[in-house]
């Protein structure tokens, strides 16, 4: 076969779905080579991008480097540029830094803010399409808050702390949501009331939240009023100026921040690639995400327009579900032309719509019968977000998603309300590790040099207490490990009480686990040998802990040991107080004057290299560059 050049334009939701179903299908064929462009060198999570604007989340939160992305798709070749022309009957695409033939083309480059042509929108308001938009927000409503809280004139503040946003889909109703909340701590910052503050949701239609039923859209503006967010239906944006937004009955609303999400246009560079156009510039797409009358090249994503069939003919929705998929489908027929194998049909399939208002609460409608709110439809909604990553193959950013939801909040703006957020300072434990370290420490110092009457563990007595090896062992060198049937009247306790004697968890070793330690110590030999090496295990795990070295793992396996001698019947109740100590250190209490805070950033370091490679700002075109 010759060789086969397939370019995508475009790192998007749609671009990367296509990009990562090609480069899995041709993984172990060398005549496939796979060109993925961007103008960034990341993937925008787009569905984030309230968040960001609204400063829940730091901005590096949304960028997915493509690097990380397709780090093991040695198939792929990531370039960072821009498109300027595609000539298709010569099947060449031109870059501001160069050209790149193909065989096959998808485009994929999404949409851009649609003003409508309402006067003022271009020079006045600010949209969110974009990293570089959500951004922006958050730089001018910090600097106009603290402009505010230094002016005298109350008409000119009134104005200056009031956000209107214009449209209430997915993204308006996301982003007041994100406003609504971020106010109380911009009005602690610059020391002002937050009843100061007016926040409005301007809808041309109607209704608000068109793709969700009357039940969710009446759930979401009743929890939005009664957080004080004004909401305008029936009544768009007519014209924007500097200082105020006048709405279409006239209404004026004194305000420096409108932001504009009421509607979504395909990517105006591609009006100059000759593909036939619909409605808002989108690119007319056969049942095949095929560009019509254009052969090889292929649409995806917010730039498609393709009636479905079965959806009452109504267009694609500009929606993440329905870019992936026409990113799948054009990826497969792409398979499908190189292999000579059937076309596949596009067929849209919609699990549902969830909306997030704020961090904590949310509006969910899911496969065409589930109504979903609070609690429930937020957590639903991280759960597809992290399947995502798993979807793309990125554990980085599953764990990173994470992080930036759960764990490196502030403000309590989570579904948990803050209650898992892990900004508070480890020195505090720093005591803890040592005593527990040393615990470990000592009691395998006993088992050593059998301190204290104990029996040592590196003689050649078996301390171990089961049948088999009691009977394979004979006269008194057998060593009496003390158990609940010598204990004297054994009370069960959390703590220890003087007079009492602690009751053990476990009086005999449960069956399952007996059968499991007859095949790990079948015989005294080897019974011997384990004794010597958990002692040496417990030693070297105690030193960890002290030293602040490797402290996850250390506590982790603390925590396998005590279930482990739980089991074996050697443990006591008054010491189950170890596992929750191990689980406490395990949040990064080596960072506090331990070793970890050396150790940790540097095999960090040296994994992220050797697994991802270098990170760039400009990924320029070559594989294995």
């Amino acid at each position: 076969m010759d060789k086969k050049h397939i370019v995508v334009v475009g790192a998007g939701f749609a671009g990367v779905a296509a990009t990562k179903k090609l480069a899995k299908h041709f993984r172990n064929d060398k005549n496939v080579l796979i060109t993925l462009i961007d103008r960034h060198s990341y993937q925008t999570y787009m569905t984030e991008l309230h968040e960001v604007a609204a400063g829940r989340v730091a901005p590096d939160a949304i960028q997915y480097d493509l690097q990380r992305l397709f780090c093991n798709n040695k198939n792929v070749d990531i370039v960072t540029d821009e498109v300027r022309n595609v000539d298709r009957k010569a099947k060449i695409i031109t870059t501001i830094g160069g050209s790149f033939p193909y065989d096959y083309l998808i485009l994929a480059m999404g949409g851009e803010p649609n003003t409508f042509n309402v006067p003022g929108v271009d020079e006045h308001a600010f949209t969110m399409w974009s990293w570089e938009d959500a951004n922006k927000i958050r730089r001018h409503i910090q600097d106009t808050v603290e402009a505010a809280s230094n002016e005298h004139d109350k008409e000119k503040r009134k104005g200056m702390l009031t956000a209107v946003v214009s449209g209430a889909g997915f993204t308006g109703v996301e982003l007041v949501g994100e406003l609504m909340e971020w106010k109380e701590r911009l009005a602690k910052d610059n020391k002002l009331d937050p009843s100061e503050f007016s926040l409005y949701l301007v809808e041309a239609a109607p209704i608000i939240l068109g793709v969700v039923t009357e039940r969710e859209q009446k759930k979401a503006e009743k929890y939005m009023l009664k957080q004080g967010i004004q909401i305008i239906k029936g009544n768009g944006v007519a014209k924007v100026e500097k200082d105020f937004v006048q709405l279409a009955d006239g209404t004026v609303i004194p305000t420096q921040t409108l932001i504009w999400t009421a509607g979504v246009k395909a990517n105006s560079d591609t009006a100059a690639y000759g593909i036939e156009r619909a409605k808002a510039g989108r690119l007319v797409a056969n049942k095949y995400m095929e560009a019509k009358d254009s052969e090889g090249v292929y649409l995806a994503g917010d730039l498609v327009y393709y009636e479905e069939p079965d959806k009452d003919n109504a267009p694609v929705p500009q929606i993440v579900q329905s870019a992936e998929q026409t990113g799948h489908t054009a990826a497969a027929n792409i398979i499908a032309a190189i292999e000579g194998t059937e076309k596949t049909e596009h067929k849209g399939i919609y699990q549902g719509f969830m909306i997030s208002i704020g961090s904590r609460y949310g509006v969910a409608y899911l496969m065409d019968k589930i109504h979903l709110s609070g609690f429930l439809a937020m957590l639903v909604k991280h759960m597809v977000n992290l399947f995502y990553f798993l979807t793309i193959g990125s554990g980085y950013y599953f764990v990173k998603y994470i992080y930036h939801e759960f764990f490196h909040i502030k403000d309590k703006r989570n579904i948990f309300r803050g209650h898992l957020s892990r900004l508070g300072n480890v020195l505090w434990v720093l005591p803890l590790r040592v005593f527990y370290g040393s615990m470990w420490t000592w009691e395998a110092l006993k088992k050593i040099f059998g301190l204290y009457g104990t029996t040592s563990w590196f003689g050649n007595e078996i301390v171990l207490p089961f049948s088999w090896l009691k009977e394979a062992t004979t006269g008194a060198s057998q060593a009496v490990v003390p158990t609940a049937a010598t204990a004297a009247h054994p009370v069960f306790g959390l703590s220890y009480a003087y007079g009492e004697e602690p009751m053990m968890i476990f009086k005999q070793a449960p069956e399952w686990f007996n059968s499991i330690m007859k095949v790990m110590i079948p015989n005294p030999e080897v019974a011997l040998f384990f004794q010597k090496f958990m002692t040496v295990v417990e030693l070297l795990i105690g030193l960890a802990i002290i030293a602040g070295l490797f402290t996850f793992l250390a506590n982790a396996a603390t925590i396998a040991l005590v279930i482990s001698f739980s089991l074996s019947g050697m443990f006591y109740w008054v010491n189950m107080w170890f596992i929750p100590v191990a689980i406490a250190l395990m949040n990064g209490s080596g960072r506090a004057f331990g070793l970890d805070y050396y150790v940790m950033p540097w095999i960090q370091k040296k994994l992220d290299a050797w697994w991802y490679g270098k990170t760039k700002s400009i990924y320029e075109p070559g594989i294995g560059k």
